[in-house]
């Protein structure tokens, strides 16, 4: 099976099924859930995700930018390859009707149909040692990322205000990202790479803590103090408004601090495909 079958294989995957570990969050917040109105949204949520999965139909009618994150080697040999391969898949995959032509002309609003245009499908390299590589297919709902924001903060307002500014945002941002959401959070670097940042860490499956002690700390307050908002499922209230954060960061300026923030709704959508140096191709959730 060639590269582009697959490809096609895991755009199938990420719109139609959400991974285990976002199923498993979604669960536990229906479970746990005091909000009535909130928890009958959730009941709702987890009957929609199962029937997506068992009829092989999208999880939401917003198919979302298809956005792929490429973690390759430098001595990858397909890399030309990759790329004409994301392009036909995405096409393909728009002709099968498994997603949605969600790509426009910013000027003109014209719709050319088959989800390519400039700079779309997205790509993000990321090269590293060795000869394999791995993509990652994260359809991005344009609800959930019209929540996305940019905070350049003075580097007096530190960590204390990079909380601060996350938390006003999704008061600000309420029901219209889908919550209960998941924060991708990006600090330092500069304006382009905080929300670079930001975006790759929405990469991570839900409940796995940055590798460093302190980020993982910062991450478990902030999702404590999103949840105190109480915007809730929906914005209907309630316990749960956001599933989890994730946080990744750069060194950045001394007279500079950027914070990215990325919101995902729910349906947090994601699959990923591995490569080896001989063109074999997995793909996994």
């Amino acid at each position: 099976m060639e590269i582009h079958d697959r490809i096609l294989e895991a755009i199938r995957l990420a719109e139609t099924t959400i991974p285990d570990d976002v199923f498993k969050h979604i669960e536990m917040a229906w479970k746990n859930e005091e909000n009535n109105v909130s928890k009958s949204q959730l009941s709702s949520i987890l009957d929609n995700v199962k029937y997506a999965r068992e009829r092989k139909l999208p999880i939401c009618q917003d198919t979302g930018t298809q956005t792929f994150f490429i973690d390759a080697g430098y001595d990858f040999p397909f890399k030309k390859e990759l790329v004409e391969a994301i392009k036909i898949s995405v096409e393909r995959a728009t002709n099968l009707y498994y997603i949605r032509p969600n790509a426009v002309d910013p000027f003109t609003g014209k719709n050319p149909g088959n989800n390519i245009g400039r700079f779309i499908p997205y790509i993000n390299w990321y090269l590293r040692d060795g000869d394999d590589a791995t993509v990652y297919v994260l359809p991005k709902g344009g609800g959930s990322e019209n929540a996305s924001a940019l905070g350049m903060l003075k580097p007096g307002e530190g960590i204390k205000g990079m909380k601060k500014f996350v938390i006003e945002s999704i008061i600000k941002a309420g029901a219209n990202p889908c919550p209960p959401t998941i924060l991708g959070i990006g600090i330092g670097g500069g304006s382009d790479l905080s929300m670079n940042l930001a975006k790759r860490a929405l990469l991570r499956p839900l409940g796995r803590r940055h590798e460093e002690e302190r980020v993982a700390r910062l991450e478990e307050e902030i999702l404590e103090l999103a949840n105190m908002t109480e915007v809730g499922t929906m914005g209907w209230g309630g316990k749960y408004s956001v599933l989890d954060v994730h946080i990744e960061y750069a060194y950045r300026h001394p007279a500079s601090f950027p914070v990215g923030l990325v919101v995902q709704c729910w349906a947090d959508r994601r699959a990923y495909i591995k490569i080896d140096s001989k063109g074999n191709v997995e793909v996994l959730q």
